[in-house]
């Protein structure tokens, strides 16, 4: 199974919404491996884009799986409507804090949204410091860090998210801000394209004291030029990835594969693959990841529902548990729980709820 298996001719804005039927989705089922392992989830969106998600279809989905924590990531849900643009993103901490409590206070097992990493639009340069400090006022001491795409492809018009300025995180206003998440002690999480990957690596160079999150192992494409072309793509993604592994604040998602700008396609299948096959197809991408990064700086995230377009929630997690199969014990913890809790700053306490 190789990636770029979506045409180059496949219509952009088609490949940016690729959503599996409800049909799909309901064969996508496997019985959970290892369900006793601790996970938290890093890495999952509320919205109601690709189908409608909230807490209890994360809840639902997680079943047979033992998740003891999640961490929220922006994407533009619920802003609010009027005021300053500026601040209009803390409508999304609102929000997420406002639908988790109750699904909290309900069940015991999972801590929905332990950690919430938001957006803020970091061009606003040190001014950006009202926002951070009001996101994280409204966060119910959850608010973990912030999220500026910064995936940019001349072809890629259209999406949920806005597309970002090419050359984001070297803007001089852009990294002005950015100079503020340390003094609020918050993360970075970066999702950009493969050919990106030297603007996050001096990003991370310039500013040592910040965590910064390498989200979806770097966004390599499979579409547009890149269909079919998956030797190119890994010939110039992986001698980033080694330059980024001698950045001690980087840590890397292992995950959103199933992004339809990957190009795999598989929402497209008639059946949906299964984790076997999910695991084969995505070992070539993670296990150069994991050599140059070590478990102590990833860990495997769903991004759901976007990567539904993959397969089930369990069956992605099951994939994960597949390709950690070899793994010593301590790293699969790692991997599954402990990096996240370390990133996120998610505690046992936190773990239990109140």
């Amino acid at each position: 199974m190789s990636m770029g298996t979506t045409s180059a001719d496949t219509p952009l804005l088609q490949i940016a919404h690729q959503q599996p039927d409800a049909a799909w989705l309901r064969a996508s089922v496997e019985d959970a491996l290892d369900p006793e392992l601790p996970i938290i989830d890093p890495h999952h969106h509320f919205s109601e884009h690709w189908g409608g998600y909230l807490p209890d279809d994360l809840l639902a989905d997680g079943q047979g799986h033992h998740f003891v924590a999640t961490v929220y990531v922006q994407c533009g849900w619920q802003h609010w409507s009027d005021g300053p643009d500026a601040m209009r993103p803390v409508g999304e901490i609102e929000a997420v804090v406002a639908v988790t409590r109750e699904a909290n206070l309900r069940q015991q097992k999972t801590h929905v949204a332990a950690g919430i990493v938001g957006y803020a639009d970091l061009r606003q340069g040190a001014a950006i410091d009202e926002v951070l400090a009001a996101q994280v006022a409204a966060g119910d001491g959850r608010f973990r860090g912030i999220r500026n795409s910064g995936a940019y492809h001349p072809s890629f018009k259209h999406g949920v998210l806005p597309r970002p300025m090419p050359g984001l995180y070297r803007d001089a206003a852009f990294r002005e801000g950015y100079a503020q998440l340390a003094r609020h002690g918050l993360s970075f999480d970066a999702w950009i394209y493969h050919p990106q990957m030297a603007e996050v690596y001096e990003l991370a160079c310039a500013f040592p004291e910040t965590s910064l999150v390498l989200d979806h192992i770097g966004g390599v494409l499979g579409v547009a030029e890149y269909a079919g072309q998956s030797a190119r793509a890994q010939a110039e993604w992986r001698p980033w990835l080694r330059r980024l592994a001698t950045c001690p604040n980087v840590f890397v998602k292992l995950g959103g594969l199933g992004t339809a700008v990957f190009g795999y396609g598989f929402a497209a299948r008639p059946e949906p693959p299964t984790s076997t096959q999910l695991a084969d197809a995505w070992r070539p991408w993670m296990e150069p990841v994991l050599e140059h990064f070590g478990a102590e700086r990833c860990m495997f995230e769903s991004n759901f529902p976007v990567d539904r377009s993959a397969a089930g929630y369990g069956v992605v997690w099951n994939a994960y548990k597949r390709i950690a199969a070899g793994a010593r014990e301590e790293q699969k913890h790692l991997l599954f729980h402990d990096t996240a809790a370390q990133v996120y700053r998610i505690s046992s306490q936190e773990n239990r709820k109140k």
